[in-house]
């Protein structure tokens, strides 16, 4: 079933390596903002009548750096204006720097039952360095807030001066404060962010160190009962997260808000990425689409083998037969042929080998064309 994204793009304070669409400067705006986004929840509602939804995420940006009951108001709206599954997956991101107990609770009187909170590193200097407006004892606190609960930490490697002893204290934080899910990133430096600055400078683990350390964590995580499902993903038996399960199933989903993305009846949209043209255009009765595609089949397939084999479970030739009415090895012979030792067929389903799995940006690169 699809889900719902909602973007939230406030937050205290810019972290040095993030390139999302997030307004530091623009909190006293969020009141404004979120009356557009409940009147495009409601415009998304009467187009989407049909579908039932099973995911709802609210991402950024920060969600917990609004008021609470904005996030209330939206799920309340959502609940309004949407059809959704009898036992949704309900998800939202936060900064252990902007928790309290009030929120928690609020929270879940909304019907939120997943959250994602941004660890990203135990280590206290390497968060201040980053620009991370929280420590860890912080974070403490927020995982004891969501003691019991179904929560995700945020894992980042590839940070200044990073050891191998830095990532077994975080991944050790992480699992002894009660995360059922635990997503180990590997930071991308992207141009136009002040980090990028370190990275042109040789200041940043290099690829071979980065992917040490994620060696390392992978095995760390399995010896504490978080299975890999996902290049990037590791959870306790039956907490993966379902609003992830469903993008790399290539499932529909709507993008509510500015910047915003939806994959809807193989049709590809984006909501504008400037926040005075989404408020206009959501206070005009209008959508905020500034860029939309219609997905051809050539790049549905590739799209199909691409996001199944970023997870361990891969994909099945069945289902590529069903969906595309051919078989996957005749679309792409010559791509298979050069990439066949690092996959392997077990009955129907086809995934790269759990070593390589970690590079298989450059194996899928022979499927683009």
């Amino acid at each position: 079933m699809p889900g719902i994204y909602l973007h939230i793009p406030f937050c205290r304070h810019k972290c040095s390596y993030c390139d999302f669409v997030s307004f530091p400067d623009k909190l006293h705006l969020a009141e404004a903002y979120m009356a557009c986004l409940y009147k495009e929840i409601e415009m998304r509602g009467k187009q989407l009548k049909g579908y039932t939804f099973d995911t709802v995420y609210f991402g950024g940006g920060t969600p917990s750096v609004v008021p609470p009951e904005y996030i209330y108001g939206a799920m309340k709206q959502i609940q309004k204006c949407f059809t959704l599954s009898k036992d949704p997956e309900i998800t939202i991101e936060m900064n252990p720097g902007t928790v309290s107990e009030n929120k928690i609770a609020t929270y879940k009187r909304a019907g939120i039952n997943r959250f994602s909170v941004g660890l990203q590193t135990a280590i206290d200097a390497q968060l201040q360095e980053i620009g991370r407006i929280h420590n860890v004892r912080d974070y403490l606190y927020c995982a004891s807030l969501l003691k019991g609960m179904n929560f995700s930490a945020d894992v980042m490697l590839g940070l200044k001066g990073q050891t191998e002893e830095d990532v077994r204290k975080t991944i050790e934080v992480a699992a002894l404060s009660g995360a059922t899910h635990i997503s180990m990133y590997a930071l991308t430096p992207e141009d136009g962010t002040p980090i990028y600055t370190d990275y042109l400078n040789g200041e940043l683990p290099d690829e071979d160190e980065v992917a040490s350390l994620y060696s390392f964590g992978r095995k760390l995580l399995k010896e504490k009962g978080y299975l890999r499902y996902e290049i990037s993903n590791f959870a306790k038996r039956g907490f993966e997260s379902r609003h992830n399960l469903n993008y790399w199933k290539r499932g529909e989903y709507i993008g509510l808000g500015i910047s915003a993305s939806s994959f809807i009846k193989e049709k590809r949209f984006t909501n504008t990425f400037d926040f005075d043209e989404y408020t206009k255009c959501i206070l005009s009765g209008f959508p905020a689409v500034i860029e939309s595609e219609d997905v051809t089949e050539q790049d549905a397939k590739f799209e199909f083998i691409m996001l199944a084999l970023r997870t361990t479970r891969g994909f099945s030739a069945k289902e590529y037969r069903d969906k595309f009415g051919s078989d996957f090895k005749d679309d792409f012979r010559d791509a298979f042929a050069k990439t066949e030792q690092f996959l392997e067929q077990k009955g129907d389903l086809v995934r790269i080998k759990s070593r390589y799995l970690y590079v298989q940006n450059q194996i899928l690169m022979n499927f683009m064309n």
